[in-house]
């Protein structure tokens, strides 16, 4: 077994180290997407193929069901690479230019962080069960911050686009943004009433299916309500795409219910196969780097107090006279987004995703299922339910409280 891993982490490392050449500062997010990437796979290869080899460490329990190894490959590769983002997010608090030096320890240095990287994943299987189990009530909670904030990203998301559509001040722009506004609500209510056909089949008492159904058409009518109410400066655009990501949540959540559950349609249909899950984990995969992309660049809340996109249109460098010294020359220029908070929301969706793969941390479902069971139920519809209040509140707070001033 030893040898196997020294050839695949000299294999790992090769690999690694070419690919840490071609990273140039420009393309440092790609970079740690990669990275993050690559933990995703490490996680899902050693959750399926992993038990057998934990099973063989004296330090990890011998007596355990093939799930709970399952669960502890995951773990232990998220705590690893949870460690790395999280020490690189403490390292950079209070980067505001690049001559600060560690400017180029976050873009540059891609050797040295990937064996770091490995090292870490490593050592986090020779950690007692206790420190995991520890680490796996933390995930919980890291998880749900990382929802939240990939709500706020969502919502930061719809006004930007909104804003840019409604800034063009042309008949063509506002055409266009009736058009896409009643697609999604079409598309909504669509979703909504195959989801009653999936999840409410006859003959059996659905009613908590029913309520959560219901409930998203009701929430998909009050935004549209409220963002066209003379009062309130909304716009249909934002309540038509925050329905329409409330309806797919829903879905989510439903398709999440244990595959014993006499309302999961899915089950009755055998819609839910091998390639379904694989697409199912595809699609978490796509939307978690997508968080941590926006939230790298989202110029709303992320951005330091001296970066150009926080202040303004103002040049990232005045121009330099031809006579003027050189230390005059490297006049600080701002970096363009808080890479303290970019890390940390690497190490919150390393949260998060082994969450997702580990059922959140429940092994009462078949292994071979991603993602099921009432806890990732509750966890998907209650993120549906934040979404909807936060949404409701962002139309509401500039009208109960008029003297603050709203962003």
């Amino acid at each position: 077994m030893s040898c196997c891993l020294s050839c695949c982490a000299s294999l790992t490392c090769g690999l690694c180290t070419s690919v840490a050449s071609g990273i140039s500062q420009k393309s440092a997010r790609i970079g740690y997407c990669l990275i993050f990437g690559a933990s995703l796979i490490v996680s899902w290869i050693l959750r399926e193929v992993g038990a057998p080899l934990l099973e063989k460490l004296p330090w990890i329990s011998d007596t355990q069901t093939k799930e709970w190894y399952q669960v502890q490959a995951v773990l232990r590769v998220s705590l690893g690479n949870s460690l790395f983002f999280g020490i690189l997010s403490l390292i950079m608090i209070g980067v505001k230019d690049q001559n600060d030096r560690r400017d180029s320890w976050h873009h540059g240095g891609w050797t040295v962080k990937i064996v770091v990287w490995l090292l870490l994943v490593v050592l986090m299987f020779f950690l007692p069960d206790v420190m995991i189990l520890i680490y796996g009530y933390i995930s919980k909670f890291g998880a749900g911050l990382f929802l939240l904030i990939q709500v706020i990203i969502l919502l930061d998301f719809t006004h930007s686009w909104n804003d840019a559509w409604v800034e063009k001040d042309e008949q063509k722009w506002y055409v266009a943004l009736l058009a896409v506004s009643i697609g999604c609500y079409i598309a909504a209510y669509a979703v909504s009433g195959i989801l009653f056909i999936w999840f409410n089949p006859a003959g059996y008492d659905c009613g908590l299916n029913i309520f959560f159904l219901v409930m998203t058409m009701i929430l998909a009518f009050v935004f549209a309500v409220i963002a066209l109410h003379p009062r309130v400066n909304g716009s249909l655009l934002p309540a038509s795409v925050i329905s329409l990501y409330c309806a797919y949540v829903c879905y989510t959540g439903l398709s999440s219910e244990p595959r014993g559950y006499e309302c999961n349609g899915l089950n009755k249909s055998r819609a839910v196969t091998t390639s379904t899950l694989v697409l199912g984990m595809l699609t978490t995969v796509l939307s978690v780097l997508y968080s941590a992309l926006r939230a790298g660049s989202s110029t709303a809340f992320l951005s330091p107090p001296t970066s150009p996109k926080a202040g303004g249109s103002k040049p990232l460098l005045e121009e330099v006279e031809e006579g003027k010294s050189k230390k005059e020359e490297k006049e600080a220029q701002p970096v363009s987004y808080s890479y303290s908070f970019f890390h940390l929301i690497f190490a919150l969706a390393s949260m998060y995703s082994a969450m997702l793969l580990s059922g959140w941390t429940s092994s009462s479902e078949s292994s071979d299922l991603i993602d099921v069971g009432w806890t990732s139920v509750w966890i998907r519809i209650g993120t549906e339910w934040v979404t909807a209040g936060l949404y409701i509140w962002t139309l509401l707070a500039p009208v109960l409280f008029p003297d603050r001033e709203f962003a």
